[in-house]
C-alpha cells in the first residue's frame, strides 16, 4: 500500500497561522497523521479486545461497555476545551501535551491489574485524545489554504482510515499471540515519532487572547457523564433503577446550564453560540451526530458478535473489519479533491445514504454463516458510503468558520461525533448482554436503527447545505489569499 505522503500538497499554498510558508508541508501532514493515528488505532483495536479483557479482568456487560465509555466520555466532553486550549496557548504545544498524556495512560492500561485501574487509565487516554485531536485538525486548517486544504484533509482522513484498518487485525494478532495488554504498547513508538516531528519541523500557531471557559467544560463533562452513566445502566440491566431518572434529569439540567453559560460568555465561550447562526454549521452538526452515532455502535458490536456468537479469534475479527478501513483509506483523498470542485452538498448527501444501505445489508449478518456472504457485502457498502462523507465533512466544518475558531469548530465537530458514538456504545450494552439467537437478533435491530440514522444524516445534508455553504468556502479561500 502506498503512503499518502507520496502525493505531496503544493508548497506554494501551505501557510502557517502567522502567515509564514512552511518549509515542507509534508512534515505538517505527517505529524498530524501520526498524532491522530493514536486515537484512531486505539478506538478500533479496543473493540476487538473486549472479550479478552472481560475474561482476564472479569466484569459484567455493563463493565465491558465502560471499557469503551471511560475513554469516550472525557474525549467527548473535553474536545471543546481541548480546541480552545490550542487556540489560546498554541495548537502545537497543546497537541504535544495531549500526545504525552495519551502515551503515559496507554502504559497504565497495559499495566492495569484490575478493571478499575484499566478504566482510570482509559479515562486519562480520553483526556489526552481530547487535547490532540482538535489541534491536529486545527493545525491543518491553519497551515493550508484553498484546494490544498481539501487535499491535506483528505490525506489526513485517509491516514486515519489506514490506521483504523491496521489496528484491528494487528491488535487481534497481538491479543492471540501475546495478550490484550500488548495493544496499548503500540502507541508508544507512534507517539515518540509524532513528538519528534512536531518539535523539529512544525511551527507554532498564533495564539488568541482571552480567558478559558473552565465552567463550561465542567458543566459539559458533568452533564454528559450523568447521561451516559444512566443510559449504560439502563441498557445493560434492562430495567429502570431508582437512580436512572434522577441522573438523566440532572444531566439534562447541567447541559442546559452549559448552554446558558455559553450564551452569557458570548465570544469568550468555549463554544460560541454565534456559530450556530449558520444553517450549514447546524446541519453539519446534526449530520455528524447521526452518522457517527450509527457507525460507532455497529463498529463496537460487530467484532463482539463475531467473537462471542461466531467463535472468531480476535485476529479473525480484526481482519473482518479490514475492508471497511481500506476502502476509506484508498478513496478519502479522492473525495477530498472532489469536494474542492463540486462542494460538500452532494458527497454529504449521497455518502450517508449509501452508508444506510450498507447498515441495512448488515441486518443479514449471521456469525454462524459465511463471512463472505453475510457480513462482507454490508461492510463494503458502509465503507463506500463513509468514504464519500469523511473528508468532505471535515473540510466543510473547517470552511464554515473564521480561522480563529477553527480549533473550536473542529473540536466541537469531533465532540459531536464522539458523543454520538458514546451514546450508541452506552445503548449497545443491551446487545452485548444477550447470548445465542438473542444476540444475533439484538444486533440486527441495532443495524436497522443505524440504517435509519445514516439515511437521516444524508437528508439533513440535502436540506441544509447549498449556496450558503459554497459561499462560506469561497469566503474562506479569499481570506486565505489575503493572508498570503
Amino acid at each position: 500500500m502506498t503512503t499518502p505522503l507520496s502525493q505531496s500538497c503544493d508548497a506554494g499554498v501551505a501557510r502557517s497561522a502567522v502567515g509564514r510558508t512552511t518549509a515542507n508541508p509534508n512534515w505538517t501532514i505527517a505529524a498530524t497523521m501520526l498524532a491522530s493515528s493514536l486515537a484512531f488505532i486505539d478506538g478500533s483495536v479496543t473493540n476487538v479486545a473486549l472479550p479478552a479483557i472481560g475474561k482476564d479482568l472479569g466484569g459484567s456487560a455493563s463493565d465491558l461497555s465502560w471499557a469503551i465509555n471511560a475513554y469516550l466520555l472525557p474525549l467527548s466532553a473535553l474536545l471543546l476545551i481541548g480546541g480552545a486550549l490550542g487556540d489560546h496557548y498554541g495548537r502545537r504545544r497543546v497537541l504535544i501535551v495531549g500526545v504525552a498524556l495519551f502515551t503515559l495512560a496507554s502504559i497504565g492500561c497495559a499495566l492495569a491489574s484490575s478493571l478499575s485501574a484499566l478504566l482510570a487509565s482509559r479515562g486519562l487516554q480520553g483526556i489526552g485524545a481530547a487535547l490532540l485531536l482538535p489541534n491536529s485538525l486545527g493545525i491543518l486548517g491553519s497551515a493550508f489554504a484553498g484546494e490544498a486544504r481539501g487535499r491535506a484533509v483528505g490525506t489526513w482522513a485517509a491516514a486515519g482510515a489506514i490506521a483504523s484498518a491496521v489496528g484491528p487485525p494487528l491488535g487481534g494478532w497481538l491479543i492471540d499471540t501475546v495478550g490484550w495488554r500488548s495493544i496499548f504498547y503500540l502507541n508508544v513508538p507512534v507517539a515518540l515519532g509524532a513528538v519528534f516531528i512536531f518539535l523539529r519541523y512544525v511551527t507554532e500557531t498564533e495564539r488568541s487572547e482571552g480567558t478559558l471557559d473552565w465552567r463550561g467544560a465542567a458543566l459539559a463533562t458533568g452533564g454528559l457523564g450523568l447521561l451516559i452513566w444512566a443510559l449504560t445502566s439502563w441498557s445493560t440491566r434492562h430495567e429502570v433503577s431508582a437512580l436512572v431518572g434522577p441522573m438523566i434529569a440532572a444531566g439534562v439540567a447541567l447541559l442546559v446550564l452549559f448552554v446558558l453559560n455559553e450564551r452569557h460568555l458570548r465570544d469568550r465561550a468555549m463554544m460560541p453560540l454565534a456559530l450556530f447562526a449558520s444553517k450549514a454549521f447546524v446541519g453539519l452538526t446534526v449530520l455528524t451526530f447521526l452518522l457517527y452515532g450509527a457507525l460507532g455502535g455497529l463498529l463496537m458490536l460487530l467484532p463482539y458478535l463475531l467473537i462471542v456468537g461466531g467463535g472468531y479469534t480476535p485476529t479473525e475479527a480484526g481482519l473482518a473489519l479490514l475492508p471497511f478501513s481500506i476502502v476509506i483509506g484508498v478513496t478519502s483523498r479522492l473525495t477530498g479533491r472532489l469536494t474542492g470542485t463540486i462542494g460538500p452538498k452532494w458527497p454529504l448527501t449521497i455518502g450517508p445514504i449509501v452508508t444506510g444501505v450498507g447498515f441495512a445489508l448488515l441486518m443479514r449478518a449471521d456469525p454462524q454463516a459465511s463471512y463472505w456472504t453475510s457480513v462482507l457485502p454490508g461492510m463494503a457498502v458502509v465503507a463506500l458510503g463513509m468514504a464519500g462523507a469523511v473528508a468532505p465533512l471535515t473540510t466543510a466544518v473547517l470552511a464554515s468558520v473564521d480561522e480563529r475558531h477553527t480549533g473550536t469548530a473542529s473540536g466541537f465537530n469531533s465532540a459531536i461525533s464522539r458523543t454520538g458514538g458514546l451514546i450508541a456504545t452506552a445503548l449497545a450494552g443491551a446487545v452485548i448482554s444477550q447470548a445465542g439467537p438473542q444476540l444475533v437478533g439484538a444486533f440486527q435491530a441495532a443495524a436497522l436503527v443505524s440504517a435509519v440514522f445514516a439515511v437521516a444524516a444524508g437528508l439533513t445534508a440535502y436540506a441544509t447545505l447549498g449556496n450558503e455553504q459554497r459561499g462560506l468556502e469561497k469566503q474562506t479561500d479569499r481570506a486565505d489569499a489575503r493572508r498570503g
